[in-house]
């Protein structure tokens, strides 16, 4: 699969091959494994070997096509891009490893929720007794009185490391992640790494669970495989957003932290101007917010107005969060690794306006038009929301930072399933055969 373009037109200028390129991933003999639709009970983490072992390594068939050929008939060929930045993985190919072994993990646990302080207390103790594991929880999650007043988990919880969101750093100190809940866990874990994430392992235990792929019956044998680097990988990619505001008045700092709750060192100014950042997991929603006006936006891609959004308003979405907001506003949804940003309209005062698929990579920016009649409001992830007047504007591109969500059998699979399990993703009654006549 990974050939570069200087080998292959080197290889048609010398004629050192006559036939066409062949790729070992499309010509596989190997059949897809049977998966069942739906979670089954007794499901164990994929059992392919970790990169290390490459000569015992399986291929599954790949979801990506093979790699194009660069030239272009006798004499025509791609013209050589040194500013090239995107590289296409085989997704069968992304498994995890450690460059050394994990010491520190960050259990993030749904907050209201009673049914989970049992469980949580088993991982804790599992991690710290029976793995020596430093744990990052929290300040707030201890605070839960049922957790507070466990006179039999005290021992357990004097060993935890507490932090308390937008004001502790902790992106250098935590190895990997374990989420207890449903898929809001998995987009607040996200939030609080704006830079690289670290492995994230998500039970699911809450309502939908689409992000969540694990089952906490097993948990100990599920959990020990990731610290010896046995999983698969999928690479969810990210929103890198910046939002540049009208200096309009005076902020005042304490504690290094903004009045709005946005982390002063992600926070840059400029003569009149407030610039702030954000990574984004699934979504960066764009409306009308309380106004009764329709919303009146422009978007801009690479510097080019390519429409106005009337409506109520407009999402821009990563193919994780394309089976999210932008699914229930009638998008198309997206296997988590293709490459690419969704932009879907919010009830468009247009029959014609669709959604659209654009390549990851392009910038986009969001501004309100001149005539717009109100401001319009922005929120990301479903958070961090903020009023965008006449003057600001929102630029958003892929992040270079991925999430990297551990998988239970492989990224295809478990994509399927959740459509199946979550979605009902085309469920309906079988339609009758003919009777036989006899």
């Amino acid at each position: 699969m990974e050939m570069s373009r200087e080998k292959l037109c080197a290889s048609k200028a010398e004629g050192s091959s006559d036939s066409g390129y062949h790729c070992s991933a499309c010509h596989d003999d190997e059949e897809w494994g049977n998966t069942s639709r739906g979670r089954s009970k007794s499901r164990s983490l994929s059992a392919s070997p970790a990169l290390g072992s490459t000569k015992e390594f399986r291929r599954t068939r790949s979801l990506h096509g093979p790699c194009p050929v660069t030239t272009f008939g006798p004499k025509a060929c791609m013209l050589q891009n040194p500013k090239t930045i995107m590289h296409i993985q085989d997704p069968a190919s992304q498994r995890l490893t450690w460059n050394k072994p994990p010491k520190s993990v960050l259990v993030i646990k749904k907050i209201r929720d009673a049914s989970l302080l049992q469980p949580f207390k088993e991982l804790c103790v599992y991690l710290t007794e029976e793995n020596n594991m430093i744990v990052y929880v929290e300040k707030k999650v201890l605070e839960d009185p049922a957790i507070a007043n466990d006179e039999n988990f005290g021992p357990v919880k004097k060993k935890f490391c507490t932090f308390r969101e937008d004001y502790d750093d902790i992106s250098n100190q935590i190895d990997f992640i374990i989420c207890l809940g449903g898929d809001g866990t998995l987009l607040y874990a996200s939030s609080l790494f704006q830079g690289s994430v670290p492995p994230v392992m998500a039970f699911h235990l809450g309502s939908l669970g689409f992000l969540t792929p694990f089952n906490f019956e097993n948990f100990q044998s599920q959990v020990t495989q990731v610290i010896e680097g046995n999983a698969a990988l999928v690479l969810r990619s990210r929103l890198k957003v910046k939002v540049v505001k009208e200096h309009r008045e005076k902020l005042t700092v304490q504690n290094g932290i903004e009045e709005n709750g946005v982390v002063s060192a992600n926070l840059e100014k400029e003569v009149g101007k407030q610039i702030m950042q954000y990574q984004v997991l699934n979504e960066v929603v764009v409306d009308r917010g309380p106004s009764s006006y329709l919303s009146n936006v422009d978007v801009f891609l690479n510097g080019h107005l390519i429409t106005t959004v009337q409506g109520d308003g407009v999402i821009v979405s990563t193919p994780t969060g394309s089976t999210a907001y932008a699914a229930a506003a009638g998008a198309s949804m997206i296997h988590p690794n293709v490459p690419a940003i969704m932009i879907t309209p919010i009830c468009p005062h247009s029959l014609s306006f669709r959604p659209i698929v654009v390549p990851a990579g392009v910038e986009l920016k969001i501004m309100l038009s001149p005539d717009a009649r109100n401001t319009a409001w922005v929120s990301f992830d479903g958070r961090k929301r903020q009023e965008i007047c006449h003057g600001d504007s929102i630029s958003i591109t892929t992040s270079c930072y991925p999430l990297p969500s551990i998988c239970f059998r492989d990224p295809v699979s478990d994509w399927f399933e959740s459509l199946a399990e979550c979605l009902h993703w085309n469920v309906r009654k079988k339609q009758n055969n003919f009777a036989v006549e006899e």
